[in-house]
């Protein structure tokens, strides 16, 4: 068996010796051994039980909770090595939200629209783009699409936002005189017109490809904010351009496997 000094432990563990010497004190940690010189001697079950107690000092645990989960006698060293993971784990799995969160956060800050508080009133009303844009990035984060949208609206003065506006008007208001006319979804008029709508995203925010306007026409049904926009010009119109968008988008995949 080796022996270790407590400045080797230190060095080993990357502690301080004072904190060697507090376990000892509280009885977390007390070497196995004694030098003639009344120096502590660690040995190698005292440094397996310090690694366990380390990671459970890196996992936030108190010493007083440390000192009783090492000092289970039902946890074997295989049974701890399981548990460690299991936390770090879920420690990983919160981290990881955290950036995904700050991320997004960012993103959404550097949407930098260049509009007055007034002009934003103006042209929005009581709608916040940011909000959606957010949206877009917890669906598709990181992608081209997402970042090319970024770089056009930060550049759009009020005229153009204000163009951008009427124009969606008339399309979602095309949308809604053939859903309120009894249209089917997959019709040529519907097709047409919520291929409108697609072209109107990629003229103005990115190049909305077929895929991605089925993942609008979803988010459309199953976010709030939505279907309160659209079903305001005619309830359960944005099922429909749901629908369309699906059927829209099946007609381009086969014309383009023919």
């Amino acid at each position: 068996m080796s022996y270790y000094s407590v400045g080797r432990v230190a060095d080993l563990a990357g502690v301080t010796i004072r904190t060697l010497h507090h376990y000892d004190e509280i009885g977390l940690l007390s070497p196995g051994g004694r030098s003639a010189a009344g120096y502590r001697i660690y040995e190698e079950p005292d440094l397996e039980r310090l690694q366990q107690i380390l990671f459970y000092r890196e996992l936030g645990f108190a010493l007083e909770e440390i000192a009783t989960i090492v000092d289970d006698p039902r946890t074997d060293a295989v049974g701890h090595l399981r548990r460690q993971r299991g936390l770090l784990t879920r420690r990983i799995e919160r981290l990881q939200k955290m950036v995904a969160a700050i991320d997004y956060e960012m993103e959404a800050r550097e949407m930098d629209i260049k509009l007055t508080p007034e002009e934003r009133l103006e042209v929005f009303g009581d709608f916040n783009p940011e909000d959606h844009a957010e949206e877009a990035e917890q669906r598709w984060g990181g992608t081209d699409a997402y970042r090319q949208s970024q770089r056009r609206v930060s550049n759009y003065t009020k005229e153009d936002w204000l163009k951008i506006k009427a124009e969606h008007e008339e399309v979602a208001a095309n949308l809604a005189t053939l859903f309120k006319s009894g249209a089917a979804p997959d019709s040529e008029e519907a097709m047409a017109a919520v291929e409108a709508h697609r072209q109107h995203i990629s003229r103005w925010y990115y190049d909305c490809s077929y895929e991605i306007h089925q993942g609008l026409g979803e988010m459309y049904v199953s976010d709030e904010r939505f279907p309160a926009n659209y079903d305001m010009l005619a309830p359960g119109l944005s099922e429909f351009i749901r629908e369309a968008a699906r059927a829209n988008a099946e007609r381009a995949s086969d014309i383009s496997n023919s």
